[in-house]
């Protein structure tokens, strides 16, 4: 009855200490995190990238005239 205790006892403590860990989800969380922030980035500077040309241009031009 004791080696089935243990044994019980031992099982449980591997699955607290490798199922219920997190360390390779909060890795892709992260992974996950980074890429759509770069997605975001990419298709930030493509819709709005020459608009903001045209207006740091305008703006350097306004600037260099004071």
């Amino acid at each position: 009855m004791k080696n089935i205790l243990l044994a019980i006892t031992a099982l449980q403590a591997w699955a607290e200490t490798n199922i219920r860990s997190e360390k390779g989800a909060t890795a892709t969380e992260y992974a996950l995190l980074v890429g759509l922030i770069a997605l975001v980035l990419v298709a930030g500077v493509g819709f709005f990238g020459t608009t903001l040309n045209t207006w740091f241009s305008t703006l350097g031009t306004t600037v260099s005239g004071w």
